[in-house]
């Protein structure tokens, strides 16, 4: 039986549909706070959790980074059910991110563009906001530089990033992968891994040291590798010593869409059109890496079917953001029906 909460949100779903993205996303996370007494959160089923990265998941489904990129809302998206929810991505400094309009929908095949350019209130804002937050499950972090840092000082404002959320984290995700940021893609080859990722590597000894726990760092990567650059990013995650991957983030291709799509509405896309692409990431990461090193699983992830074939195709745990920014938390306990494994 539906709870009067999820009943209530769902119910507001056409009418934030009917606005601006960006705003119908901001009055809908204000909705969900709004509820969040109303919201019990689900029981970890039997068998459903997941031992990984030195954490214990309640289960796989969490949240992916950018629904909440300052943790104002960590309580009452935990309170969904999610095991886990992936703040961010936050940058050193606050900042607005690109011109508006900077999201759009592509309803007819459940997805996003965006081109959002790590908007939020800066690093400070996020690690005050966590310092008070209650939220039990897995809180992951996702960080970044700020759009005006060169690219040859980037690791400074990774560096700055880790530090100040090290205490508060139960993994920090290191996002190299954005296309909305001028030249950030980059770092993704090996040199540029290899520069943000030793440092962080490095860093993270001292703080595991001062605070007395090991923090997994993870790297989020693009589906708009081909085969030979997957292989590359594998190796250099293996030979940096990185704790796990997620895969993957928006991708640039609008094909998708169809030759009527606006030229002026470009962006990153998700949603039901990036699962193949994330999942072909997926696959060839798990033969490249090995069963056991750890694999996050984002992108297209709109039903339970896609789910599961995301969990065939490797993953350990998943993630969501377009799939619940379209269908709301229904899709929680369609998913978790769809991976439950007896």
């Amino acid at each position: 039986m539906r709870k009067p909460a999820q009943v209530v949100s769902e119910a507001l779903l056409p009418i934030l549909t009917r606005w601006d993205p960006e705003r119908a996303h901001d009055w809908g996370l204000l909705g969900l706070q709004c509820l969040r007494p109303f919201w019990r959160t689900p029981e970890a089923r039997p068998g459903s959790a997941v031992r990984i990265l030195g954490l214990e998941f309640a289960h796989p489904l969490g949240l992916a980074a950018g629904f909440d990129k300052n943790g104002d809302y960590l309580e009452a998206l935990g309170a969904l059910g999610f095991s886990h929810v992936e703040l961010g991505t936050v940058t050193p400094r606050p900042q607005p991110g690109n011109p508006k309009p900077r999201m759009f929908r592509a309803p007819g095949v459940l997805a996003l563009v965006n081109r959002m350019g790590f908007n939020n209130k800066g690093v400070d804002h996020l690690v005050a906001r966590l310092s008070r937050a209650r939220y039990i499950g897995i809180r992951g972090i996702s960080i970044g530089k700020n759009a005006d840092t060169p690219l040859e000082r980037a690791a400074e404002d990774y560096l700055v990033c880790l530090g100040k959320v090290y205490a508060l984290a139960d993994y920090v995700a290191v996002n190299v992968s954005s296309p909305n940021t001028a030249r950030l893609r980059e770092l993704q080859a090996p040199d540029g891994l290899s520069s943000i990722v030793g440092p962080l590597l490095e860093e993270r000894q001292r703080l595991e040291t001062r605070h007395g726990r090991r923090v997994p760092l993870l790297v989020k990567i693009a589906p708009d590798l081909d085969s030979s650059q997957i292989s590359a990013v594998a190796a250099s995650l293996r030979s940096l010593g990185v704790d796990g991957v997620i895969a993957t983030n928006t991708t640039t291709d609008l094909a998708a869409l169809g030759p009527d799509w606006p030229a002026d509405r470009r962006g990153g896309l998700s949603g039901s059109p990036l699962h193949g692409r994330s999942v072909a990431v997926i696959q060839q990461l798990r033969v490249e890496l090995g069963r056991s090193f750890p694999i996050i699983g984002v992108g297209g992830i709109v039903d339970g079917d896609r789910a599961a074939a995301t969990m065939r195709a490797g993953a350990d745990l998943l993630q969501v953001y377009t799939g619940f920014a379209y269908r709301g938390p229904s899709l929680l306990e369609e998913i978790l029906g769809a991976i439950q494994v007896d």
